[in-house]
């Protein structure tokens, strides 16, 4: 008998569990791992049973698949062949990759539709518009802003404006899925193949790149713009596309969107445009560089054929008839130059004030305003703007004929307001790009004895104190005071002393004595003396609070010393004249101001109005003006309003460094200044030397006269 020798089985080969109770724990971790292992066979077990009915259907289509698939498998080299064409596939290798490649490009497409989503916002030049600014007759007055735009609907937009651009751009736009298969390849091909892309793009494509995307040349802006362009035309209608489009792109000369290119081109709105003129800004589309006709010879021509071709183009899709195409035999030849950058020399100064304001009142910040769309109704009366630049323009040519020396350095500043508070007219200087500041809105120089009236006025309102602790004293137009020069100005308490230890004095023009002097005299004959002490009287915080009260700036008012009275104040022409205006309104005042409304895209924008207030009562105001009735001149030159009554005041300075003149007619306020500065040397003003004129034919009077002629 043979015997044969048995093996032990590896589970025979553990080492035997010891006995006891420690028995019926594990003895190590091999059991432990056994457990986790089939924990995770569970789950692929489980999946196979669920998925064997599918595989039991589907195994007959495998096996009818099978030998195909493995003659599509690459053998090489081929057997059977010789040669090169060992190295071949086979047609069927080619037919399976090309099916393979279109399925995988398929599903590559299908995820990055349903992964790209149409940006929330979009670019800011897509949104940013001009800013348009009327005269107070409703008439264009200037426009402003980094790109010339202004959105128009659809329904305002002619057909055959329509037309032009689809017959130029994309015909099939109403047809097509929003991108052109064509286009997009050829213009991949140009990108691999020289480096470069080209166009081919439809309308919705082309808007998509300006309102979401970037004009960047690259393959990856164009698959983005396709993928945006297909999601965009399943959710936004072909109107609201193709009025996007319209009102986006950019035809040249500064200037985007179809209503600012009819502007620019021919001065006039979209929708007087025919479809000759239309056809011509359709061509500016492929490149107004090329296109401007006035820009040369060359241009000229190509946009000569390209105005024809969109003609015939158009007759050819069915929107423009054979008839009225033959009309159209001669190029609708452009303006030379676009109308919308000529604001003028005085309107950028016009527009610098309304659009301060304007901000201020509808609470806009800078950012908003500077995106645009607003439609800004001003208060500028354009009659009365050429009038004072006029009168201001020939005082300067006449002052540098006589006096071309001090002419270089002379200024001049007015403005005009009415007694409810528009700024009808203001001179801001000879030209905004030379001279950036605005005379009119600047405080620059002192107001002199052109400030006496709120002083005046602050005494009549307030009353006076003479004595200390005494109550106050009403006073009149009557009431006396000393008119002599030299007179020493005292307080309740005793004499007013400087900082070095002098009395403090008064001096009148040429040091005149008056003698004793009824206020209302001493306003119409500019005598300093009584107007320092009453000043004093009346306290000079009084002073302020009333001058405050009419019109001035707080900023603007000097120091609360005795020669506040005497006019330390540097008020600007629009305050002095907003306060002359307090006075012709009963004591009613209203701040200044040059926008009355505004509109965005033709809805209202709200403007914080500031009412009118009580400055000074009425019969304060009254007497005021009748004193300043007294002191206007009694025989105007023939410029002056004929009958109109007039109310004003001349103002000079201690230190001939300036002359005013400021008066009322026909609730009009007009204020004029006239001084000198070296802007190269220094901020500080300079004496006038006669360039001011004399007291008999005052510089300042003669422009406030010429300015206010138009109302006799």
């Amino acid at each position: 008998m043979r015997l044969r020798a048995i093996r032990p089985r590896p589970a025979d080969r553990r080492p035997a569990a010891p006995s006891g109770p420690a028995s019926d724990q594990p003895s190590g971790p091999r059991p432990d791992r056994r457990r986790k292992r089939s924990r995770t066979l569970a789950p692929p077990a489980a999946v196979a049973r669920l998925l064997a009915p599918a595989g039991r259907l589907l195994a007959p289509l495998a096996a009818v698949l099978a030998p195909y698939a493995r003659k599509l498998k690459p053998v090489y080299p081929r057997p059977g062949r010789t040669g090169w064409r060992r190295w071949l596939p086979s047609w069927r290798q080619w037919l399976g990759g090309t099916l393979g490649a279109i399925g995988l490009t398929g599903v590559f497409l299908v995820i990055a539709y349903a992964t790209t989503d149409i940006p929330q916002n979009l670019n800011s030049y897509a949104t940013q518009q001009d800013n348009v600014y009327f005269w107070s007759d409703g008439t264009p007055m200037a426009r402003t802003g980094w790109v010339q735009r202004q959105a128009m609907p659809l329904k305002d937009i002619p057909p055959d404006v329509r037309w032009a651009v689809l017959a130029a751009e994309n015909e099939t736009f109403y047809s097509d899925p929003g991108i052109s298969f064509k286009g997009l390849t050829r213009a991949l091909w140009r990108t691999v193949g020289e480096g470069d892309t080209e166009g081919g793009s439809t309308i919705t494509q082309q808007y998509v790149k300006n309102v979401y995307l970037n004009q960047n040349r690259t393959v990856t802006r164009k698959f983005t713009e396709a993928m945006i362009a297909l999601k965009l035309d399943n959710k936004m209608s072909k109107d609201k596309i193709l009025e996007g489009y319209l009102n986006t792109s950019w035809f040249g000369r500064g200037t985007y969107g179809i209503q600012r290119a009819a502007q620019a081109y021919y001065g006039k709105d979209v929708d007087q445009l025919n479809a000759s003129q239309a056809a011509f800004l359709a061509s500016l589309l492929k490149g107004a560089g090329l296109y401007d006709p006035t820009l040369s010879k060359a241009n000229h021509q190509r946009a000569v054929e390209r105005w024809n071709w969109i003609l015939d183009r158009m007759v050819k899709i069915g929107k423009l008839s054979a008839r009225e195409r033959a009309t159209y035999t001669t190029f609708p030849e452009p303006l030379k130059t676009n109308p919308l950058y000529d604001t003028g020399q005085q309107s950028d100064y016009l527009v610098e004030l309304a659009s301060q304001y304007a901000k201020k009142a509808a609470h806009l910040s800078d950012k908003d305003f500077d995106l645009g769309g607003f439609q800004i109704y001003t208060t500028f009366d354009r009659k009365r703007e050429e009038t004072l630049t006029k009168a201001v323009t020939d005082a300067r040519e006449q002052a540098k004929s006589a006096e071309p020396g001090l002419a270089k350095s002379a200024h001049y500043g007015a403005a005009s307001v009415a007694t409810d508070g528009r700024i009808l007219a203001v001179y801001g200087g000879p030209d905004h790009r030379t001279q950036g500041y605005n005379e009119s809105n600047a405080a620059t120089v002192p107001a002199g004895s052109a400030f006496q009236p709120f002083v005046y006025a602050a005494g009549l309102q307030h009353g006076v104190v003479k004595k200390r602790d005494a109550p106050r004293v009403r006073i009149t137009p009557d009431t006396v005071y000393d008119g002599d020069d030299g007179v020493p100005v005292t307080t309740p308490e005793g004499p007013y002393w400087d900082r070095s230890g002098r009395k403090v004095a008064a001096h009148n023009d040429g040091g005149k004595d008056w003698g004793k002097i009824p206020l209302r005299t001493a306003l119409a004959r500019s005598v300093n003396t009584p107007f320092m002490q009453l000043g004093m009287d009346t306290g000079l915080d009084k002073v302020k609070q009333t001058a405050v009260a009419c019109g001035l700036l707080a900023s603007s008012i000097g120091p609360q010393v005795p020669a506040l009275s005497l006019g330390s104040s540097t008020p600007s022409a629009i305050r002095m004249a907003s306060g002359y205006a307090t006075f012709a309104a009963d004591g009613m005042h209203t701040e200044p101001y040059s926008v009355h409304r505004i509109t965005r895209n033709g809805s209202q924008v709200r403007l914080d109005a500031s009412p009118a207030r009580r400055a000074v009562d009425a019969p304060v105001a009254r007497q005021v003006t009748e004193a300043l009735t007294a002191a206007s001149r009694p025989a105007p030159p023939p410029a002056a309003p004929a009958g109109a009554p007039v109310a004003g005041k001349a103002g000079t300075t201690e230190d001939d460094t300036a002359a005013w003149y400021a008066g009322t007619a026909e609730s009009v306020s007009t204020a004029v200044v006239v001084y000198r500065m070296d802007l190269a040397k220094s901020l500080e003003p300079l004496p006038l030397k006669g360039l001011a004129g004399t007291a008999a034919h005052s510089v300042p009077y003669t422009i406030w006269s010429g300015a206010m002629a138009p109302l006799g």
